[in-house]
């Protein structure tokens, strides 16, 4: 049993190895310039990326979004930087080294968005925050082969309706590399929702009969991915580049060359001799 784990483990640790390695792969948008995005950050945001490694590619397939990946920006919580003095202000589940926080480093080259929790108190983004802080350093566990094989095939052929099951499906260790099920779960836990699901009950108000209530029911941790914030009614959509002050006249395009008149003539003759 133990040399059956070893190997599991060993495999799990070559797999996960491969999957993080970047690739070449057309981003939708530009980078997200660092400076602007750390000057609207603020504490409980939650940053979306667009990735660009292996593992990213089956992610954004399966989830039919840009987004493959977040992270929850905690400002100086951790007290740390990394080696170029820049501070560790980004949480995130990696699928190598598990929980562990970043800097804005770590996104550059990415397209990047914040989504901003809606009327959160301090006391309650520090909650937030303590949650996944309590978390720093729990580890993916890279014997689950399962969890880490199901993004081997970057666009497996499965029904769009059963795309989001099959990123839960394995250990449900909330470590994995859908980091959103992580910060999904700190959300949570101070009852803040993401993309609850809705039921419609009558009302209890005896002056409106006809009325019906809506209940909000928690849905799973682990059925959460990264475009769920980005679409979901209680998060604020912060765009770095509209927050610094944009300004569409200052903006330096390249007009295509206009067509020379004498061209165009030669081109319709010409056509006209091959009719």
């Amino acid at each position: 049993m133990g040399i059956v784990k070893h190997i599991a483990g060993w495999l799990g640790a070559r797999l996960s190895r491969y999957l993080s390695q970047r690739i070449r792969v057309d981003g939708t948008s530009p980078p997200t310039d660092p400076i602007k995005l750390m000057a609207c950050a603020r504490p409980g945001d939650v940053l979306l990326v667009e990735g660009q490694t292996r593992v990213s590619v089956a992610i954004k397939y399966l989830t039919q979004s840009t987004w493959s990946h977040a992270a929850l920006y905690v400002g100086h919580a951790t007290g740390l930087a990394d080696a170029r003095g820049l501070p560790r202000c980004f949480l995130e589940a990696d699928m190598r080294d598990g929980v562990r926080a970043v800097s804005v480093a770590e996104f550059d080259g990415l397209h990047c968005r914040l989504c901003r929790p809606v009327g959160l108190n301090a006391a309650e983004i520090d909650a937030v925050i303590g949650f996944v802080m309590a978390r720093l350093g729990q580890q993916y566990d890279l014997k689950n082969v399962v969890d880490l094989a199901r993004y081997l095939l970057p666009t497996p052929p499965v029904p769009v309706r059963w795309r989001r099951r099959m990123l839960s499906l394995g250990s449900g260790d909330p470590t994995r590399a859908i980091c959103s099920t992580l910060i999904a779960q700190a959300f949570q836990s101070v009852r803040y929702p993401i993309l609850p699901m809705v039921d419609s009950v009558p009302s209890k108000d005896p002056m409106c009969p006809g009325c019906v209530d809506e209940i909000l029911r928690v849905r799973h941790y682990s059925l959460f991915v990264p475009r769920d914030f980005d679409v979901s009614p209680y998060f604020a959509v912060i765009k770095p580049t509209l927050v610094a002050g944009f300004n569409h006249r200052a903006l330096a395009w390249q007009d295509l060359p206009r067509r020379s008149p004498d061209l165009t003539v030669l081109a319709t003759a010409r056509g006209r001799d091959a009719a």
